[in-house]
């Protein structure tokens, strides 16, 4: 499978507990971090509730 990375490019301060749980989940944990993960349908999901916190570089 294709491997996607992840960039955090906005604060969770002000963010909702679930989306600052998904952050952690994909392993956000600070400003400008980024990991990488394989590009299954969950991470597409999670990637996708906190489309306006991340980026994704391909």
């Amino acid at each position: 499978m294709a491997t996607i990375k992840i960039k955090q490019v906005k604060s969770k301060i002000k963010c909702p507990k679930v989306q600052k749980l998904t952050l952690e989940a994909l392993g956000l944990k600070k400003m400008n971090a980024v990991v990488e993960h394989e590009a299954t349908p969950q991470i597409l999901g999670m990637v996708a509730r906190v489309h306006h916190l991340v980026e994704v570089i391909k």
